[in-house]
Order: C-alpha cells, then sequence, then structure tokens
C-alpha cells in the first residue's frame, strides 16, 4: 500500500479546502474593506476576538456549503483494504487518499468530518432559531403584562429548568419514544410558535398597510406551512428536504431544553424595556400591546438574544456530539462528529488518527462561536 508524505498530507489537505480558503478570503476582505458600513458586524469583525470566531465559524460554513466538491469518497462508502488504515493511505483503485486515514469500518475520516459539518450546520442553528421562537413567544407577554400570565408562564418554565438536563434530552431522543405521538405533538406545538410569532409582528406592524400586510403574511404561511409539513409530518411537498424520526426528537428536545431559559432572558429584558420612555410614547400613541412587545421591545433587546443565540447554538453542537458520543440522536451510519469519536475511542489505544479530526473539529467550532459571542456583548456594551 502506497502512502503520502506528512508534507504532501498537508498540501493535498490544504488544496482540497481552496473553496473554503476562497470564499472566507472574499467575506473577510469585504467585512473589513466596508466596516464602517456594516454597523455591529463591521465593528466586530474589526476586533481580534470576533475576527478569529468568524474565522473559525466561516470556516466550517463554508466547509458545510463546498463538502460535495470537498469530499474525496463517499462518507458512508467503505474500502476493505483502508481499514484503519493511517493518514495518508492511498486508495489502490481509485489512487486518491485517506487524507486522514481510514475508520474501523474502513469509511474516509476526512470526507466523514467534512460532511459531519454539514450536520451541525444545519441542525444547531435551526433548533436554536426553534428555540429562540419559543422563547420570545412566552417571554415577552410575561414581562410584559405580569401577573396571572407572567406567573404561570414562570412556573412553567422553572418546571422545565428544575429536571436534570442530560435525564431530559436521554428521554426525549431514545428509541422507545419514537413509537409514540409524543415527539410529534410537541413539534407540531413548538413549529407553531414561529409561525404565530411572525404573524403578529405584521399584523402589529403593518395594519396600515393591507397590501403589505397580506404579501408578508401570504409569505409566512407558504413558509410557515412548508417547514411545519416537512418536519412534523416528513412531507415536504417540494421534496428538497427529509427528516428522519431521530432528527425531529433532536429539534424537540433543544426547544424543550433551551426555550425555558431564553424565555428568562427575555422576560427580564422586557421587565427592564417596559420602563424606557419611548415605551411609554408608544403607549401614549394608543398603540397595541403586541406592536409595543414586538416593534419597541424586542429591537432593543437583540443584543442580548444575539449573544445568547451563538452561545446556544455551541451548546446544542456539543449536544449533538454527546448525544452521537452515546449512540443517540443521529443514525449510527450519520457522519456526526460525535458518533466518530464514539466509534473510535474503543480502538484510541492503537488507533489514534479517527478521533483527532472529529474532536478538532467540535473544539474548533464552539470555540469560534464562543468568541464571536464574546466579541458581540463586548461591543454592544461599548454601544
Amino acid at each position: 500500500m502506497q502512502f503520502l508524505s506528512p508534507g504532501e498530507i498537508v498540501l493535498k489537505t490544504l488544496a482540497q479546502l481552496i473553496p473554503v480558503w476562497a470564499s472566507l478570503a472574499v467575506v473577510l476582505g469585504a467585512s473589513l474593506v466596508f466596516r464602517r458600513r456594516l454597523g455591529l458586524y463591521g465593528d466586530v469583525a474589526a476586533s481580534g476576538p470576533g475576527l478569529a470566531g468568524l474565522i473559525l465559524v466561516g470556516f466550517w460554513l463554508f466547509a458545510a456549503i463546498f463538502a460535495r466538491r470537498i469530499e474525496l469518497f463517499d462518507p458512508l462508502g467503505q474500502i476493505p483494504e483502508l481499514q484503519h488504515a493511517p493518514p495518508g493511505a492511498i486508495d489502490p483503485h481509485s489512487g486518491l487518499p485517506y487524507l486522514f486515514g481510514g475508520d474501523k469500518l474502513a469509511r474516509d475520516v476526512f470526507g466523514r468530518v467534512i460532511a459531519g459539518a454539514r450536520i451541525v450546520l444545519i441542525i444547531a442553528p435551526l433548533a436554536t432559531l426553534l428555540a429562540l421562537a419559543v422563547g420570545v413567544a412566552l417571554g415577552l407577554p410575561a414581562g410584559y403584562f405580569g401577573g396571572r400570565i407572567d406567573a404561570a408562564l414562570s412556573f412553567l418554565a422553572n418546571l422545565v429548568l428544575a429536571f436534570p438536563i442530560i435525564l431530559l434530552f436521554y428521554l426525549l431522543v431514545s428509541p422507545g419514544i419514537l413509537e409514540t405521538p409524543i415527539p410529534y405533538a410537541m413539534a407540531a406545538i413548538f413549529f407553531a410558535f414561529p409561525i404565530v410569532l411572525f404573524g403578529v409582528f405584521f399584523i402589529a406592524g403593518y395594519r396600515a398597510r393591507p397590501v403589505a400586510l397580506a404579501v408578508r403574511l401570504a409569505l409566512t404561511l407558504l413558509a410557515g406551512g412548508w417547514l411545519f409539513a416537512t418536519f412534523v409530518f416528513n412531507a415536504d411537498p417540494f421534496g428538497l428536504i427529509q427528516v428522519s424520526p431521530s432528527t425531529l426528537n433532536i429539534f424537540v428536545a433543544v426547544a424543550l431544553a433551551s426555550g425555558p431559559g431564553i424565555f428568562r432572558i427575555v422576560r427580564s429584558l422586557t421587565l427592564d424595556i417596559k420602563t424606557r420612555e419611548y415605551v411609554f410614547a408608544a403607549q401614549t400613541r394608543g398603540e397595541s400591546p403586541s406592536y409595543v412587545m414586538l416593534w419597541e421591545i424586542l429591537p432593543n433587546a437583540r443584543g442580548p438574544l444575539i449573544v445568547d443565540a451563538c452561545l446556544r447554538i455551541g451548546y446544542t453542537t456539543i449536544l449533538l456530539g454527546a448525544l452521537g458520543y452515546f449512540g443517540l440522536g443521529m443514525p449510527p451510519e450519520s457522519p456526526n462528529w460525535g458518533t466518530m469519536i464514539n466509534e473510535s475511542s474503543r480502538f484510541m489505544r492503537i488507533y489514534v488518527h479517527p478521533a483527532l479530526p472529529p474532536a478538532l473539529a467540535l473544539m474548533s467550532f464552539v470555540l469560534g462561536l464562543n468568541l464571536l459571542a464574546d466579541a458581540i456583548r463586548e461591543q454592544s456594551l461599548r454601544d
């Protein structure tokens, strides 16, 4: 069997990632050149931690986008001769190398790490946005109206937060629960939140412009109905997305576990912001409570929510890795970083190379999100 030298492995890896480097250079260059016109994003890109975070997150974002072009082999394909092959081993049939070696099932570790980025970049942000919609939709009225509404919603949030988070995730993603209607019923409830939230948002802000309101409501219902049918019933009318029951469970688990934390943040921000003069001015004009909450309070609470969202995407990424490590969540053959670490950990004393790339990928992506969140928080405090 032929092998590439360490230098050749590095050069070949850098060459395979050319689309990523080119995209990063264009985005970061434009961000720095037009920094003054980009507001908060431009200021974040100009700071040291922010730039480092953007580079790390941008690397994995573009790796996920160009995954099909970067991969040398099918992430699920097997070449028996390359089982546990060291980095740089060359496939005798195609002449292409396993840049990071082969795993216990003779699959390309490099290709699986890149394919894993696609899974993380799809599930983690979308699941976090779903939890954000739930937290915002419940936290705004709780903080704005107070009284019994606040007491009831806070009790429900504290009830979920009091449950051990690891056990909660374990129960929600266990295979047995897929045989019950519980995850589908919860998914239907959670995925209704963003549709209702955007509908109320547009109704409150465009009441005086019926044509614009009708267009926005139609787009909201079309997009929301498509996502609702896709995720809840796995019945994408366009055939673009297929959602497995295990993936749906992950969305439900993240929304249920992260929603109460976001609820408490939004509630506390609302309690503070609703005492501001511009809120009183909107109330004096006779604006509806929905308008005040969504058009006056929510925009002024976006800074802490953006920071929290960045951190929660990182937490969700770690959660995906932890679930994959314990054999839960994604299907076993999925190129999930946690699953890869779990499969390789049994052979760590003999073969180290299959476990290191997914572990470093997980660490670098979460580190990038944390750096980005710190930079956004520091910049928002200055402003």
